[in-house]
């Protein structure tokens, strides 16, 4: 097929007119239209690159070079003249490119460097329907330069799969057009029952259907499958069989050289069968296609906050991908697609993956934003706004990297314009950082690798973390004494371990059997050398030194402790694993960790297990000891020296606590009672008493009638200018009685109405008790107390015996407060309650009499 016939043409001439008018544009068309190969020609065909190049986002490298291959062969230029791409670590373009593929991460920090994109005239995001992270970050700051320093900048956004409406609403105004494409239809076929990968591998399954269709189909055959290593096995499998001896097969995925990613998706007279990532997936179309083979796999980058980085594993795919998968087999002409999975499986997939912004962590891209002059990330035009928390959790590890500065204390926040948040800005060390196209924990671990001369073990270790640990846990003895022998003891690093045994596999070239003896995972260990090269490379082209010399242990545990001084904890005790963490946290050192008898270590990776109790238990592992002297070296305004009076629950006392913090982590903290200020102590020992930790032994209900004397006398005579007792007064009372006392057994023994009484002057004393007294006197001599309450009246309470011969009403406060009278039965109870003796003998004792005299017939009744 020519590229003019390709269905995207039916759109040309409506491209065109909304590219000269609003500037910014939608296409959304199938694979196989032509979108990505012919929209950037477009672009140059009608002059809108007379003053500038279009850069062309692509979200996978291999895409992007092989679409500017294709491109450039259109075009009848060298790759690099008018037509480039420029990828992590790889760039072939020239001063007099037009058209520029690039993957995301490049665009963006060619924004943080040049917020205005001289020499640029389009940018055109390919494939969003994936939604990247990147590409999301990029098309926000995109618009913002367009609306702001560049408003002749034209923005096209292309995507086979798509909420258009979406798009629209945050691009406008915007033009929306749709293509079709020309597809013809896939038959669908599933196996008839469920197989494990794990027995049955799946590159063995794959050789068998396309053994099984072979016989049914023309054309080629596409094979999808996760990463390099099921590739590879994949094409071992296929080459092997004798029913498919006539077809050809190649790989295809983004670690192969571009000669051998060329021949993949050539034109040949035989039959072919590619075997790729999912890189085939949308965003190259392979001519001559009939057959899918889907694996139903793909490597998922997600967020690992066990370890602080991003991952990439092996998952399911979704149920739209599978859609995509299938339809490259209907490209040219009918086709089936053949799902390693069954029917019955298929809707436990999720319908679609999360965008990025969701699933990874976004320290890297923050880093980016805040070096492109944006603190606020929290209100930037986002999209899909992340989790406010996942925002929060980037600043403050790019805050402990030394990335970003800390926020202001609250007395500079206060000199801010009223509404004015002062928020953490991009230092020095976090410009150095992003030069490193890796997550930040890295970019510091490589800085620090390049002062110290230990670049080589750094990029090993940073492989190392990418995957699953490869060393296998509860292995028998017999493996145990295998990996003495071989690998040593370890005392200083979980990752020396680690180290030693990579390089055990890698000498014997992963061979099955001496993995198996010394308990490593033959599949995991393999995968890391081309992560270690890829560090490597990424750490020359930075211009470090990644030459074998002779490394001291020292400089490389310095540098763990640069890229995870977030993850720093302390040994609780010598008896346990017991550890408590940076950031208020506490976790329990692995078993298998060989660094058990650090005080200080820093953990690359936390998980949380499920306990039989239902309790969730915080494990520690690939652990590193570290010295206090490093935290000072490495991260000096992190460390501090505090001295705070506190109330050590434990010793029952106020003690003068002197604490070395690293961040909020104690290190060493030492209590003396003997240096306590007796105010501060004082003051401490009365939030315990008000908390009711502490008792006073002496305030008592005496007590408490006191205080409700003095504020009735306070109300019911103002004219006596008695102060009411409030509770701050209250408050004021117990720090004066606690004062002079550290321990709570001193205070539980202290005498309280002294304090009380000195609280009022002798003549408020006098007035106290001659208005309000504690007891009344009554006609028949006796004395009975009164009982005053915040609301209502004094009672006097008294047993019906002690009232005989007393007649009337009773008074306190000269006259002016009436009293009321409790009657009680010879039990304490009371019978009734009156103003007026002389009512209740005529009136209720005659009832009373009769009712209790026979229930208690000794007591005297008059």
């Amino acid at each position: 097929m020519k590229p003019r016939d390709l269905p995207i043409y039916e759109l040309e001439s409506a491209i065109v007119a909304a590219v000269r008018g609003t500037g910014r544009l939608v296409v959304q068309a199938p694979t196989g239209s032509g979108k990505s190969t012919q929209l950037p020609q477009m672009l140059l065909r009608h002059g809108f690159l007379s003053a500038g190049e279009v850069v062309v986002l692509q979200p996978r490298r291999l895409a992007a070079r092989m679409l500017a291959r294709r491109v450039a062969e259109e075009v009848g230029c060298d790759l690099g003249a008018e037509v480039g791409y420029q990828i992590r670590l790889e760039s072939r373009v020239s001063a007099r490119t037009k058209i520029r593929f690039v993957t995301e991460g490049i665009l963006l920090r060619q924004m943080s460097f040049d917020a205005t994109l001289r020499g640029v005239s389009a940018l055109v995001f390919d494939e969003f329907h994936e939604r990247h992270l990147y590409g999301d970050i990029s098309l926000a700051r995109a618009l913002q330069i367009q609306r702001t320093t560049r408003p002749d900048l034209k923005v096209v956004v292309m995507s086979a799969t798509l909420d258009a409406g979406v798009l629209r609403d945050y691009l406008a105004p915007c033009e929306v057009l749709v293509s079709q494409g020309r597809t013809f239809p896939v038959r669908i076929e599933y196996l008839p029952k469920a197989v494990s990968f794990e027995h049955d591998p799946v590159w063995d399954v794959a050789a068998r259907e396309c053994e099984r269709v072979a016989a049914e189909t023309d054309g080629d055959f596409l094979v999808f499958m996760p990463g390099a290593y099921e590739i590879s096995r994949t094409v071992q499998a296929i080459q092997a069989s004798r029913e498919l001896r006539d077809f050809i097969c190649f790989p295809l995925h983004g670690e192969l050289p571009p000669e051998q990613q060329d021949r993949a998706v050539a034109r040949y007279d035989a039959r072919k069968i590619i075997v790729s990532t999912n890189v085939a997936e949308t965003s190259l179309t392979i001519d001559g296609v009939t057959a899918v083979i889907d694996g139903g796999l793909a490597r998922m980058a997600r967020f690992d906050p066990h370890r602080g980085i991003n991952t990439l594993l092996v998952e399911k795919i979704s149920r739209a991908s599978a859609d995509q998968r299938a339809g490259r087999a209907g490209r040219t002409a009918p086709g089936v697609c053949v799902r390693l999975w069954t029917e019955r499986e298929h809707p436990s997939r999720a319908a679609q993956e999360l965008p990025e912004v969701k699933r990874l962590d976004l320290a890297e891209v923050v880093l980016t934003l805040k070096a492109s002059g944006i603190d606020d990330v929290a209100n930037f035009p986002w999209l899909e706004k992340p989790d406010p928390r996942a925002l929060e959790r980037a600043e403050m590890l790019l805050a402990d990297l030394g990335a970003l500065g800390a926020r202001p204390p609250p007395a500079a926040q206060a000199e801010l314009r009223p509404g004015a948040v002062a928020l953490p800005s991009i230092t020095d060390l976090g410009r150095k950082m992003l030069r490193f196209p890796v997550h930040p924990r890295y970019a510091r671990m490589f800085l620090a690798a390049a002062e110290r001369g230990c670049v080589r073990p750094v990029a090993l270790m940073a492989a190392l973390t990418q995957g699953r640990n490869f060393l296998l846990r509860g292995v028998s003895r017999e493996v145990e004494k295998a990996r003495e022998d071989a690998l040593g003891e370890e005392h200083a690093s979980d990752f020396f371990l680690l180290m030693r045994a990579w390089r055990q596999a890698d000498r014997h070239n992963f061979s099955l059997d001496v993995c198996r003896r010394l308990g490593i995972h033959a599949q995991g260990a393999r995968q890391v050398g081309p992560l270690f090269e890829q560090f490597l490379a990424i750490a020359a082209k930075e211009g470090l030194d990644v030459a074998e010399q002779r490394v001291d242990d020292t400089a490389v545990r310095k540098c763990v402790l640069a890229g995870f001084s977030d993850q720093l904890a302390r040994r609780l005790d010598a008896g346990t694993l017991r550890c408590e963490l940076v950031h208020g946290r506490r976790g329990v050192l692995g078993r298998e960790s060989a660094v058990q008898q650090a005080r200080l270590l820093v953990v690359a990776e936390i998980s949380e297990v499920g306990g039989r109790d239902g309790d969730v238990n915080t494990i520690l592992s690939l652990a590193t000891a570290v010295e206090e002297a490093w935290l000072k070296e490495l991260f000096p305004d992190d460390f501090r020296e505090t001295r705070s009076v506190v109330y050590d629950e434990q010793a029952k006392r106020v003690v003068t606590r002197r604490e070395r913090r690293f961040r909020d982590l104690v290190l060493e903290a030492k209590a003396s009672s003997d240096e306590a200020p007796l105010n501060e102590a004082a003051a401490l020992l009365t939030q315990e008493v008000l908390a009711g930790r502490l008792k006073l032994d002496a305030w008592d209900e005496n007590v408490e009638q006191w205080i409700v004397r003095v504020n009735r006398l306070a109300g019911w005579f103002p004219e006596l200018e008695v102060n009411v007792l409030t509770e701050a007064d209250r408050a004021t009372l117990i720090e004066q009685i606690c004062y002079g006392e550290l321990g709570a057994r001193a205070v539980k023994d202290k005498e309280v109405m002294p304090v009380l009484r000195d609280w009022l002057t002798a003549e408020q004393l006098a007035v106290l008790d001659d208005y309000l007294p504690e007891k009344l006197t009554m006609a028949n001599g006796r004395r009975s107390r009164l009982t005053y309450h915040q609301e209502g009246p004094p009672i006097l309470s008294a047993r019906i015996q002690e009232l005989y011969g007393i007649e009337g009403k009773f008074a306190v406060g000269h006259g002016r407060v009436p009293v009321k009278i409790e009657v009680l039965a010879p039990n304490h109870r009371p019978i009734q309650v009156t103003d007026d003796l002389t009512n209740f003998w005529r009136e209720q004792y005659p009832k009373v009499k009769a009712e209790l005299s026979r229930r208690y017939p000794r007591h005297e009744w008059r």
